[in-house]
């Protein structure tokens, strides 16, 4: 599997990101629409946090409680994005793998084979056939012992901190770096349990499945690939997928070379956004998804953010590409359907009990960040706010 550490975007370039509200950026007629688009019933100003900013002249149009540490929903996931990019590159592929232990005799492997996993989220039962496959072709036709799942990659923690009960597979799958179809088929040995028939399909026979561990002595058999980082991250952003953002965030974690968490994923995806220039006063990661109640960003943050994916010419293209456009397609398609934010609008949308988001790009020459927080918050009349503030920054 490919391991390569993209450079860091460098610092001195987007330390001029840093956002602060020149006098009077409340005082236009655009500043006085955009406050008047907020201005909604059933959502708390004083739990709201909005920031405008011209991308030409990097001029703040617009600033309300820019620093205010709010929950940020699937937000969250906009800083996911813009770590793997960065640290991992567009180019990147997460491998699965067959890795023999024991030893060949004839068409007969005598010992076990391990399916071993590195956090594809993408991993399907067509992949598995393809494995099988190649373990045919090699000219093996029967494995004495069993197949053996090993999810090792990752810990074994299956959700992520600050979730309510009812997310564990209501809202995301269980969180494994072995998982097949989207952990459709449960209990800890089913990826095994799938390879294993797999493989009978294709014409090799064996028996048992369970859980192993990857050894470095093993004999490497078959291996699939996922799509480019590029198109896992804009299936994510598009239609908002808390699996995909969860194991990305656990794949940032196993870049040092230990078993990934979600813990080491917020530390690098903090660094990330430290070496941008990000502002990170109040930031808060628990997960990648923004599932958590413990996630926060700020308007401040996600609007420098927003502008440090658009200077790099290696991060912009996949990163704008994954955002959602108004009236079009993915969590958008059915908001802001008429001209001028039909088209002119991408932005990633964010909703939980507690919170209300949309942050993203207008006419490539604004960026915005809208959070709305609530117990609850009423999602209709925040995104009502939304929709009226990147209208009237479309309108200009």
């Amino acid at each position: 599997m490919q391991r390569m550490i993209r450079r860091r975007f460098p610092v001195a370039v987007v330390l001029a990101l840093v956002l602060a509200a020149p006098a009077g950026a409340g005082d236009s007629p655009l500043a006085k629409r955009l406050a008047r688009a907020l201005a909604v019933p059933h959502v708390s100003q004083a739990r709201t946090g909005a920031v405008a900013i011209d991308l030409q002249t990097g001029e703040t149009l617009f600033s309300e409680h820019a620093g205010l540490a709010l929950v940020p929903a699937s937000n969250e996931k906009l800083a996911v994005a813009y770590a793997a990019l960065v640290t991992l590159g567009s180019g990147y592929r997460i491998e699965s793998d067959v890795l023999g232990r024991g030893q060949r005799n004839g068409t007969v492997w005598q010992g076990s084979l391990i399916l071993a996993g590195h956090g594809d989220p993408t991993l399907s039962s067509g992949d598995l056939a393809d494995l099988a496959r190649q373990v045919r072709a090699s000219g093996i036709r029967r494995v004495t012992r069993g197949v053996f799942g090993d999810e090792s990659f990752f810990d074994a923690r299956r959700t992520g901190r600050g979730w309510r009960s009812w997310f564990y597979v209501n809202e995301c799958p269980p969180l494994s770096a072995l998982t097949v179809d989207r952990g459709r088929y449960f209990g800890r040995p089913a990826a095994a349990l799938l390879f294993r028939d797999a493989l009978r399909r294709a014409g090799v026979a064996v028996s048992g499945a369970g859980i192993g561990r990857e050894r470095t002595n093993d004999v490497p058999l078959a291996a699939v690939e996922s799509a480019p980082l590029s198109e896992i991250v804009r299936w994510m952003g598009r239609v908002s997928d808390n699996f995909t953002a969860e194991l990305l965030l656990k794949q940032l974690g196993a870049a040092d070379g230990e078993p990934g968490t979600s813990a080491r994923g917020a530390a690098m995806v903090r660094a990330a956004l430290a070496d941008a220039g990000v502002p990170l006063a109040g930031v808060r990661f628990a997960d990648g998804s923004g599932l958590s109640s413990l996630d926060r960003l700020t308007t401040r943050a996600l609007a420098a953010l927003l502008r440090a994916a658009w200077a790099d010419p290696d991060v912009r293209p996949s990163f704008v590409a994954a955002l959602p456009v108004a009236g079009v397609s993915g969590t958008l398609a059915d908001r802001m359907r008429n001209p001028p934010a039909r088209g002119n609008v991408q932005a990633k949308t964010g909703t939980t009990f507690l919170a209300s988001a949309l942050s993203g790009y207008v006419k490539r020459r604004y960026v915005f960040s809208v959070l709305q927080n609530g117990s609850p918050v009423s999602s209709f009349w925040a995104r009502r706010a939304q929709d009226r503030f990147a209208t009237a920054l479309a309108s200009q």
